[in-house]
């Protein structure tokens, strides 16, 4: 018999399948990317932005496709990481959207939803480029159109629709030559098949390994050492508002509703109960995340609006001392309080040097956080919301951060203008252009005419063969890329370095930093230098230690 409808049961095998299956292939989605670097994190973005999405509709209580929908969109746009997390989450809010109010989904139904989160997926994206997931959402959803029109058997609908996913993947290389190079097809194309495929499995009952993380691993991914911030450190009894508290009310739904909700009135008593406070709802749910002394009146508050769908509460100081347990190296002297500055400048960042070095130069809060490891919408909004400013500058250093940014900005508290910087070298040269005394968007417009002036260099290593510019690359290799582009190979990083810089320099060049990482030195570094200074000796080259993951080094010439 046709399967011709989608119950809960049903949408919600078909999350968890599609979670698990991100899960189970994400290195496989990671080896995809152009560059042989290890470096590659669409399939970890994806699949952690999806598990995101499967957590919220686990937790949901209703019994209806449409809202179960609007929890898997909201949990996905919280949680996502990466412009490949962010156009997935695009995806799933454009399908929502389509599934208002449906407690079921028709075959027809389903393809018009998926057709509407195609629609917004390519709304989202200021400069839509064929040969990428984008391609493959469309394609697909139009075969979906299309077959609809012949039979109401969803299976074979949503067969048509995998099938067309799978035909468009493959010839992303023809669209974007960089792929047709390489040998690769898109990697967000690839993640989404995985999706579509997964969906297809569990209609059709086929098994899929459970490989799906926990709440609890989760919460242990995103919290993972190299995604803390230095209040990591904070003493507990430092911590004014000791409980974070953490729910998700469903609006007039419930026995103990007593208030029609008014964002601003809802808002406006959360805030006088303490900080970090972050309120985010459409018409039928509103999330909260507040750090208080009187988690008890957060949730009473929250019921006379609706009934609680999901709560959380943590001893913040209980965990802080368990955190210091763990790790015991002596803790300097507490420098005086500051004053919390008008404007918040948030940079995302990798090692402890390149962080000291941003907050040197005027950056006040870094997130740790960057190529191998993007920060979610939720980090970058909790980031802006907790940093007790009025207003707020986004710097993230990373082009794959880009659209999270722009998201959690949409979400903020507190007006923010993000600072396109793709990498740390631009970052450096914004932020002497900051000024704080002047307006946000007076200072957006300043850091972002200097970017252009600085050329950004960067080395690793390969971590396969491949062709690629006319160029063979052997796994092992030391790679040298200046601003996206693979410019020197050689057998070791001294060699990569060296001519990675001689491409950079050009008779207006008169400052080089050289940032050296945890695979990199000093003593190293100083060699470079005085080769370098061979090449021109009226050149001022700078050494810091950035320690920062992967790359060895990061070199900018200004």
């Amino acid at each position: 018999m046709a399967v011709t409808t989608i119950t809960n049961l049903e949408f919600g095998k078909m999350v968890q399948a599609a979670a698990a299956k991100l899960n189970q292939q994400a290195e496989f989605i990671n080896s995809l990317n152009v560059f042989p670097v290890p470096d590659g994190d669409t399939g970890t973005n994806m699949s952690m932005s999806m598990a995101s999405g499967a957590k919220y509709e686990r937790e949901a209580t209703s019994t209806a496709v449409g809202e179960l929908a609007q929890s898997v969109a909201k949990g996905l746009l919280m949680g996502a990481r990466g412009n490949s997390g962010v156009i997935l989450s695009q995806i799933f809010r454009g399908f929502a959207k389509g599934c208002e109010g449906k407690t079921t989904l028709s075959t027809k139904d389903f393809v018009d939803a998926y057709a509407n989160g195609a629609k917004t997926a390519y709304k989202a994206v200021m400069k839509p480029t064929e040969g990428t997931i984008l391609t493959v959402v469309r394609e697909s959803a139009q075969a979906g159109l299309n077959k609809v029109k012949e039979t109401d058997d969803l299976e074979a609908v949503l067969a048509t629709i995998v099938a067309a996913a799978d035909a468009a993947l493959q010839k992303t290389p023809e669209l974007l030559p960089v792929l047709k190079e390489v040998g690769v097809v898109d990697s967000g194309g690839q993640g989404l098949a995985f999706v579509l495929h997964a969906f297809y499995g569990a209609l059709t009952g086929e098994e899929i390994a459970d490989e799906l993380p926990d709440n609890a691993q989760m919460d242990e991914m995103i919290n993972a050492k190299h995604h803390q911030s230095a209040q990591g450190k904070l003493d507990p009894d430092d911590i004014e508002f000791g409980y974070c508290t953490q729910m998700m009310v469903r609006i007039g739904k419930g026995n103990q509703v007593t208030q029609a909700f008014d964002y601003e009135t809802f808002y406006n008593y959360l805030a006088d109960l303490g900080d970090s406070l972050l309120v985010i709802n459409d018409d039928e749910v509103v999330k909260v995340h507040v750090h208080t002394e009187h988690p008890g009146k957060v949730l009473t508050w929250g019921q006379q609006f609706g009934d609680l769908q999901t709560v959380k509460v943590d001893n913040m100081r209980w965990q802080q001392e368990e955190i210091m347990k763990e790790d015991q190296p002596a803790q300097p002297t507490a420098a005086a309080p500051q004053e919390t500055p008008a404007t918040a400048v948030i940079a995302v960042a990798s090692g402890d040097g390149v962080a000291k070095l941003l907050q040197s130069l005027g950056v006040t809060q870094v997130i740790a956080g960057g190529q191998t490891m993007n920060p979610s919408i939720q980090d970058l909004a909790d980031a802006i919301n907790q940093s007790g400013a009025k207003q707020a500058l986004i710097l993230p250093n990373n082009g794959n951060i880009f659209m999270a940014a722009e998201q959690a900005a949409q979400v903020a508290d507190i007006p923010v203008q993000i600072v396109h910087t793709k990498t740390i070298a631009q970052a450096m040269s914004a932020l002497l252009e900051y000024n704080p005394e002047a307006s946000l968007a007076d200072n957006q417009a300043a850091m972002e005419s200097v970017l252009g002036n600085v050329a950004s260099g960067e080395v690793t290593v390969a971590v396969r063969d491949t062709q690629l510019n006319g160029q063979t690359i052997h796994k092992d290799d030391y790679m040298g890329i200046v601003d996206g582009e693979i410019v020197a190979v050689a057998p070791t990083v001294a060699a990569a370095a060296e001519k990675m810089v001689a491409a950079m320099l050009d008779e207006d060049s008169e400052v080089v930093t050289i940032l050296y990482g945890a695979d990199g030195s000093k003593e190293a570094a100083e060699a470079l230098k005085e080769q370098i200074l061979t090449q021109d000796d009226e050149l001022d080259v700078q050494i810091y230690e950035g320690d920062q993951p992967v790359y060895p080094y990061l070199i900018s010439v200004e």
